[in-house]
């Protein structure tokens, strides 16, 4: 719950304005001097600023005036607000405790394996590392390289599973779709019906290559000669 109301001198100049109280009494809701409070009410300070109504704002309660009006010692309490605003953190590079700081070269390694699609921010936000450590892990150029173990940072405690899941997904969402394999779709109605002309178109071809006027019968024999003086020479029909 705030202690302090907003605007402080503001509120300060309204309560001077508008009521009856104290001098300590408005000091003491607005978490000022006395003597701040006097010189607002002098005049010497706050000088060209516009009073506040806590009530309006919903700091303060008519009742609450009334009371410190009717008893010079009471002290009156900020209202709660109707209206919890979440306060914002401010999310700073993540602290590594020292003793598991020798850990991260591990954890990059088993990141740069098992998720290569996570990028290098992701990686630093989730280990708290920084980007030529990575890069050097990436290249083997690390000058512990060849004792490397990969660990899952989850189990190395440098973050939540549900952190890392949330990076993994990112990352996949990045990624560019995998491409097709040549050869690996099916083909169109358009493109199956015509492959299917085109091989009748071949059959009835075939058949009229090998028929001839006297192919219904079954003494007659085909030999490769006859076949290729048939396609050299124009059918004998047709003269």
């Amino acid at each position: 719950m705030a202690t302090t109301p907003l605007m402080p001198k503001a509120t300060a100049v309204w309560l001077l304005d508008n009521t009856s109280m104290t001098f300590d009494q408005v000091a003491a809701f607005c978490v000022l001097h006395p003597l701040e409070v006097k010189a607002i009410a002098d005049g010497d300070s706050a000088q060209g600023i516009k009073g506040m109504d806590p009530v309006l704002t919903g700091q303060l309660t008519r009742e609450e005036i009334e009371k410190a009006e009717a008893d010079p010692n009471y002290r009156m309490k900020i209202s709660e607000p109707k209206v919890r605003v979440p306060e914002v953190k401010r999310r700073g590079p993540r602290y590594t405790p020292v003793s598991k700081r020798q850990d991260r070269p591990n954890a990059i390694l088993w990141l740069v394996r098992n998720h290569p699609e996570v990028k290098d921010a992701q990686i630093m936000r989730l280990v708290g590392t920084t980007k030529p450590t990575i890069q050097s892990i990436r290249d083997r150029t690390h000058w512990n390289s060849a004792t490397l173990t990969p660990t899952d940072p989850v189990t190395l405690g440098l973050c939540s599973q549900l952190e890392l899941d949330m990076e993994v997904r990112k990352a996949a969402k990045a990624a560019p779709p995998p491409a097709e394999p040549q050869g690996a779709r099916l083909l169109s109605a358009e493109e199956t019906t015509a492959l299917r002309a085109r091989q009748e178109e071949s059959e009835a071809a075939g058949r009229m290559l090998f028929s001839g006027e006297g192919g219904g019968r079954g003494d007659d024999k085909i030999d490769a000669d006859s076949v290729f003086a048939r396609l050299k020479s124009p059918k004998n029909d047709e003269d």
